[in-house]
């Protein structure tokens, strides 16, 4: 059981880590939604991604591009491109929730002496590229948790030690109109039992409850963690029966008739109730897109 005594420092939405087997047709299908998508990105454990910023908070596309550079986990140590070559043999989707976090190596003890986590701190760093070309450095050091009731989902906290090299205002805006990255959406046949893990990996936020479902409040965001029935009341799915998954994510648009109009045009598929538009997973890679009115 986690150890609720310590302190409570809620963290907010970093990023979601998305699995696709086709990085560019991904890239593509989200510049279709009406997304900014940044350029490919490898990084030395095997794996390949494009990102999709918002202010504080950005979206992980996701690929095998080197499985020969993918090392097994061993004890401690959180193996990234094993768990994103595992989770895409299942099928794609989003696998990973990450949220921030201001010091990886504090929050790693804290995961430790809450019990939700005994993975030493992971850091790593990488060139990126500016909007005029230049490429500057950015890092990141890792601290992982686990939920043994959800082996399919990865948590992890993300520290950021060039922010200013990572968040470009440029990358943030989007012709859909997308101005944040509101919500990571997990499914479960028992919200209950991913409760005190969830409540401790997030850092004690506020619980909003609904009826077995409820929804962890953010500094940045929300976590809504639903059940079947909850989940198609509101994201207008059928989600097949599971421990828990992630389902998808929200963003927040500016105008939900604009954003109507742009999928028609495309001949992208959705349903659309009174407060947000969905893209079912099937027509999106396997990952639920719902965007809700800003």
């Amino acid at each position: 059981m986690p150890d609720t005594t310590i302190t409570a420092t809620p963290r907010g939405l970093d990023h979601l880590v998305i699995g696709v087997h086709d990085l560019d047709a991904a890239g593509a299908f989200y510049e279709t939604l009406g997304f900014t998508v940044g350029a490919r990105n490898r990084h030395p454990w095997g794996t390949e991604n494009r990102i999709v910023q918002f202010p504080g908070s950005f979206l992980e596309l996701i690929t095998i591009g080197d499985a020969a550079a993918v090392v097994p986990p061993a004890p401690r140590q959180f193996s990234f491109g094993s768990f994103v070559s595992d989770a895409l043999a299942r099928g794609e989707g989003m696998s990973m929730l990450v949220l921030e976090s201001m010091d990886a190596k504090a929050d790693a003890v804290a995961f430790r002496t809450a019990g939700i986590g005994d993975f030493e701190p992971f850091f790593f760093e990488r060139q990126a590229r500016r909007p005029d070309g230049s490429e500057v450095r950015v890092a990141f050091s890792l601290a992982f948790a686990a939920d043994p009731l959800a082996p399919e989902c990865g948590f992890f906290v993300c520290q950021q030690h060039e922010p200013q090299n990572f968040w470009n205002p440029a990358f943030q805006q989007h012709a859909n109109g997308a101005s944040a990255l509101s919500a990571a959406i997990l499914v479960t046949d028992d919200p209950a039992a991913h409760r005190a893990f969830l409540r401790a990996y997030a850092g004690f936020p506020e619980v909003l409850e609904g009826n077995d479902d409820f929804v962890l409040t953010l500094p940045r965001g929300r976590i809504d963690v639903l059940d079947a029935e909850a989940a198609q009341a509101i994201y207008h799915v059928q989600p097949e029966p599971t421990p828990a998954r992630f389902l998808g994510f929200c963003v927040t648009v500016a105008d939900l008739d604009a954003l109507a109009a742009r999928l028609e045009s495309a001949e992208v598929s959705f349903g659309r109730g009174e407060e947000r538009i969905v893209v079912p997973a099937e027509a999106a890679m396997g990952c639920v897109i719902a965007f809700e009115q800003a």
